[in-house]
Formats: C-alpha cells, structure tokens, sequence
C-alpha cells in the first residue's frame, strides 16, 4: 500500500494528490501537465513536497511535519521512467544487476538470471542498449526495477514510446507479473485506452489534484462530474435539469426530456453524462414505445477501423450540442447507415448518468 497525501507548489502550479494504491495496478490518468510524474517523483524521492505525508505499507518515507525524508535508494521502490535510462556501456544483465551491486556476486547472478529468464530476455543478456528493440529495453529496465525486490513499483509511461503490437503484449505481461509478485503499482499514461486496458483501479488526475479514484469500470461508467466525464473521453456531457416524472426521474436537456434510471436524485441543475457506445441507432420506420427515443439526422461520420462515430444533430433542438454516436462495423453495413441520414436513436435510461453541477 502506497499513502499519498502532500501538497508542493512549482510557480503557479499547485500539486495536492491525495491516493491511497493497493494491491494490483493504478493508473494515474490524466493530461500532460495534470502532475503525474510529479506525484510519481515525490513518491520516489526525487521530489521534496512542501507538505504531507508519503507512506509505504505504512512505513513513512516522508513526514514534512517531523522533518522525515528518507533518501530514494532507502525507499525500497522499483522505478522505470520513461527513457528507461540504461546505461550504454553496459550490457543488458550490467543493467539489471546494477540495481543490487551491494549483493555479493552469487546472489547478485542468480536473481538477475531469474528475471531475465521471467522476462523472456536471457539471450540478450550480453547485447547493449543499441543492439536491442524498444520492447527489450522496457523489459530490461522493468528487470532492473524488480531486481531489488521493491515494495511497491513506480511506472512513469512504460509503452508510450512502443509500436502498439508491442505494447499489447507487454501490458499483458505486466498484468500477469504484478498478478504473480502482489505489488502495488502506480502506473502514469495520459493514453486512456492504455489505462482501460491495464488498470485495476484509475485514478483520474487533473491540475494537481486526483478527482475521483476507484475501480476501473465504476470510473469509467460513472464519473464523478462533467469535468471527470471529458477527461474520460465522453463527448455526450450535456447541462440538465431534474425533475419529477410519473415514470421515475426525468432530466430536461437541450436534446430533449431524457428519463434515467438512478433514483434519488434532487431537483435542480446537474450534469449528464451519456457514453457514445451506449447510444443505439434504429430504424425511424419502426413504433418504438422505450424512453428516451430521439429522431436524429447524421451531419458526418468517421471510420476508426473498429468502429464508426456517427456525429448527429437531433430533430427539434436545432442549438444543441451534435450527439456522437458509435457503432461497430458489421451493423453499420446491415442497417445500409451510409445510405441514408435520417435515424433514430434510443438511450437505455441506466446510460443516462445524472452528475451533480
């Protein structure tokens, strides 16, 4: 377990995260400049906040009100940066066991063949940086960070600068890694793919602070406030108004009256957040009696490969904001939707997510 609770000011930057990481993999998310590697670094060591606390397992490393500060070597964390940092001269096991050179040779040896063997590199052991690809360099630098048998393990953008294939693959290995050793990771991506795909838990991070942390389909599917929406990739963040409905809670939005599954919910002005995949295109032609049915014209798509964005106007709220819509491609091609502009679509009620303003 990784406590973070500290404040630090750079200029006019203002870095406060407060983050609590277990057991698996969190991802910090967020945009350059949110303070990721900041936080990251001060975790490390490598940054003296002006205040707070940082504990590992409950073991403080730094107490700005005792005046503790332990040094980054005595930290007992494995650090992979996004350079990867390998030393050029060395060879590849020089790298890794460069991390425990205090231990004597015997030792030394044997834990660094056991994680090159566990990172499917022992026949690079003798080859240098600038003989080995992208991936074997991120392999060895995660070598390296393990090879000490950290507590806890720091990530600062481990793939960003791998070909997608490659990083697919390693993220899987990463997975299956933290899984086998029970570490807690903190893992920094500004790629929200990249964090969907490896993260047990997200914390989404913006201006120096984490705004919501937790689960990751419970973050993804429920954020916290249209801030967190946007930051999440929804495009469908609209402004909305509460009311009481014979049917449950309704919403009054510039799309239109939408009705929503939660319940519970004050009158008064919210948020509403809709994913785009949760949107269902369907015929006009056909008598549709489920809530929240809209009459839509398409004014432009785009094709992603795995998926088509629909970008939609809806019928009668002609100042509304374009509602985006995705499909996949074989029921793009069935329902013929490139020959015609005029749809409707149906939003499931428990895809209506009310926010508070």
């Amino acid at each position: 377990m990784i406590n973070i609770d500290i404040t630090h000011r750079l200029g006019n930057f203002r870095l406060a995260p407060k983050l609590q990481v277990g057991p698996g993999i969190t991802v910090l998310f967020g945009q350059s400049g949110a303070g990721k590697t900041l936080t990251l670094e001060a975790v490390a060591g490598l940054l003296t906040p002006d205040s707070g606390r940082i504990a590992i397992h409950d073991r403080p490393v730094f107490d700005a009100a005792t005046g503790l500060n332990v040094p980054p070597y005595d930290r007992r964390l494995g650090y992979v940066v996004q350079s990867y940092a390998l030393f050029p001269h060395l060879t590849v096991a020089q790298n890794v066991a460069y991390g425990v050179f205090d231990l004597p040779r015997g030792e030394r040896e044997r834990r660094v063949d056991s994680l090159l063997t566990t990172l499917g590199i022992q026949d690079l052991a003798d080859r240098r940086p600038a003989q080995i690809s992208g991936g074997q360099a991120q392999r060895t630098a995660l070598a390296r960070a393990l090879v000490r048998r950290p507590e806890a393990l720091l990530l600062d953008e481990p793939f960003a600068a791998l070909d997608e294939g490659v990083a697919l693959t390693l993220r899987r290995e990463l997975r299956r890694l933290v899984r086998d050793l029970v570490l807690p990771v903190l893992m920094v991506t500004h790629d929200l793919t990249e964090a969907s795909h490896i993260g047990d838990r997200i914390a989404v991070m913006d201006a120096g602070q984490v705004l919501q942390v937790g689960d990751r389909p419970r973050v993804l599917q429920r954020p916290r406030s249209a801030r967190v929406a946007r930051l999440l990739g929804i495009a469908n963040v609209l402004d909305g108004n509460v009311i009481g409905s014979e049917n449950g809670v309704e919403v009054h939005t510039p799309i239109g009256p939408l009705q929503t599954a939660r319940t519970g919910i004050a009158k008064g002005s919210v948020h509403v957040a809709i994913r785009a995949d949760q949107v269902i295109l369907t015929r006009p032609d056909r008598r549709d009696d489920r809530p929240n049915i809209l009459d839509i014209h398409i004014t432009d798509e785009a094709d992603f490969g795995h998926s088509r964005t629909l970008y939609a106007r809806v019928a009668n709220a002609p100042t509304a904001p374009i509602l985006e819509i995705h499909i996949a491609p074989h029921p793009y091609q069935v329902m013929g939707v490139a020959t015609r502009r005029r749809w409707r679509v149906h939003i499931p009620p428990d895809a209506v997510h009310v926010m508070k303003t």
